[in-house]
């Protein structure tokens, strides 16, 4: 038990355990976001017009630029927890219109495979929500800048 103590540090758990979720999450909605640009009839308006959403000219860019901006956000650990909201609020959408079908049409397996990446990344964001963005984020040096102000007559 010894050899593992180094892991309990708080700086470890408080530290490494948020930047590796919003890693996931953040760059899973970021490279989402900009899939559904880069490849509109699949994955952006096309795919939005074949899965019945309405509007898909304007849901689907819409969708892209949220998964882009809150993606990044979460990435660089800025405004974390707010961030994470528009991602879970967008991934429970996409869970509802497609997986949910998925599962009553095809049955709990072909579902369950394809719901991994949503489950994960539907997780991954109410954790952030929860904890915010750890020790290594923008939100705690930004924090810390407030707590610890420059002394006067110092350049920052």
């Amino acid at each position: 038990m010894s050899m593992f103590k180094h892991l309990q540090r708080p700086s470890l758990q408080n530290g490494l355990a948020p930047l590796f979720i919003r890693l996931i999450v953040g760059c899973v909605f970021l490279s989402e976001g900009i899939q559904k640009f880069l490849f509109a009839e699949a994955l952006g308006v096309g795919r939005f017009r074949t899965i019945g959403i309405p509007a898909p000219e304007i849901m689907a860019p819409f969708v892209g630029v949220v998964e882009i901006v809150f993606g990044a956000l979460v990435i660089l650990g800025l405004l974390t927890r707010l961030a994470s909201i528009p991602l879970l609020i967008n991934i429970s959408v996409a869970i509802a219109t497609t997986k949910i079908p998925m599962l009553i049409n095809k049955g709990f397996w072909p579902a369950a495979h394809e719901a991994r990446v949503d489950f994960s990344m539907l997780l991954g964001s109410a954790f952030l929500v929860v904890v915010g963005g750890g020790m290594w984020s923008l939100d705690a040096w930004i924090a810390r800048r407030r707590k610890n102000p420059a002394e006067p007559g110092r350049s920052t």
